[in-house]
């Protein structure tokens, strides 16, 4: 028993090794010069896991005010990502300096005076610009923070919306005119247009939160009643939650709701996928041209409008699958739909010509594998 129970610890102990090991390591600094500042701030910058090796992959960026924030934004990127960007696509994480006076006076005056922007300039003149020049962005933007970081993700929002595409707003202060984002509010949601925003605002009912629920609640109120075409949003509680988990809970949920219609494949009773083929690529279109600024896959749904409409009419179907290879020519997943309606069809040579492209479009040892299965399969059935 007491040997069972030692080996035990031993698989135990390995098991946590390893996950030591598969934590990213990739941490820099980024100095960067603020304006009539002779010190640089020294910004850290976490890199993917694989930033390193697809030298031609970009990335995606979230900022945070809070330099402690780095560890759980860290470890929870590395955990949502590390299965194929689900659900957290692979992300950039830079966080700020801790305690610099520069940077915590630029601070102070958004939060103090009333139409101060200079730590705005910062960003858009300073410091984005810094990361864009040395890292691979693919210009899709996130601000993160936690209760008064929080409340200068609503006051940058409402002040400079082009900064960043999502704002994720955990707690919030909010009280005292703090960054004077009730006070403008109302005014500046009306004039938010352009590429669409999205913001994703959390509360809770813990003892801490209690004086920032009113004014939560008139925001709330506002983001219902106000014209705001370009702002897309979602107010969430975590109430029955301790304080100090809400910045935890906020970025989950956040990420989650951000990139759900990246992952999400349409139901072919979906409204967008009763509009047929053309709908979904319109759908398909909008996300990358407009809220991501990168290519979104139509893939996964042409696949499944075109495996409903083949169990009820094969020409209907196949049409389907033909565009889906059309809109997606490098997606091997495409062309072994393709195949696999062929197949059905009995069109061996045609099969075999999607399946051996399938097979040419990946190097995946799962697919491959699975893939030349079919491909011997098809020929056996040809001959």
């Amino acid at each position: 028993m007491i040997n069972k129970w030692i080996a035990g610890v031993i698989l135990l102990l390995g098991s946590s090794l390893n996950l030591v090991q598969a934590a990213p390591t990739n941490l820099e600094t980024l100095m960067v010069k603020a304006p009539g500042v002779d010190k640089p701030m020294a910004f850290k910058v976490t890199l993917p896991a694989s930033y390193g090796e697809n030298l031609d992959k970009r990335y995606v960026l979230l900022f945070d005010f809070h330099p402690r924030s780095r560890g759980y934004l860290e470890g929870m990127h590395d955990w949502m990502s590390h299965n194929g960007d689900w659900p957290w696509l692979e992300t950039i994480i830079v966080t700020a300096p801790d305690g610099d006076q520069a940077l915590g006076k630029l601070k102070s005056q958004a939060i103090e005076q009333e139409g101060s922007v200079a730590l705005l300039d910062f960003m858009g003149q300073s410091l984005l610009p810094a990361i864009d020049a040395k890292y691979r962005t693919n210009g899709f933007r996130i601000m993160n923070g936690f209760t008064g970081n929080a409340g200068l993700v609503l006051y940058t929002l409402l002040n400079r919306p082009e900064l960043f595409n999502a704002y994720l707003a955990a707690s919030p202060v909010l009280s005292d005119d703090f960054a004077y984002v009730i006070k403008s509010a109302a005014d500046k949601l009306e004039k938010l247009k352009g590429k669409p925003r999205y913001l994703m605002l959390t509360t809770s009912d813990s003892d801490f939160e209690q004086r920032q629920l009113e004014d939560f609640a008139a925001l709330e109120e506002l983001l219902e009643t106000t014209n705001h075409p370009a702002l897309h949003y979602k107010v969430k509680r975590f109430d029955g939650t301790y304080y100090m988990t809400q910045p935890i809970l906020a970025t989950a949920y956040g990420i989650e709701w951000l990139f759900d219609d990246y992952h999400r494949v349409l139901s072919p009773d979906s409204d967008i996928a009763k509009g047929g083929v053309k709908a979904i690529l319109d759908h398909y279109s909008y996300l990358s041209q407009q809220k991501y600024g990168f290519p979104v896959p139509s893939t996964d749904s042409l696949i499944a409008l075109a495996d409903a409409e083949f169990a009820k009419d094969k020409d209907n179907g196949l049409a389907v699958y033909l565009a889906a290879v059309e809109a997606n020519p490098d997606s091997h997943t495409a062309h072994d739909a393709l195949a696999r309606a062929y197949g059905e069809l009995k069109m061996f040579d045609l099969a075999i010509a999607q399946q051996k492209q399938a097979l040419a479009k990946t190097d995946h040892p799962f697919w491959t594998r699975k893939y030349s299965e079919s491909l011997a399969a098809l020929e056996a059935q040809r001959h």
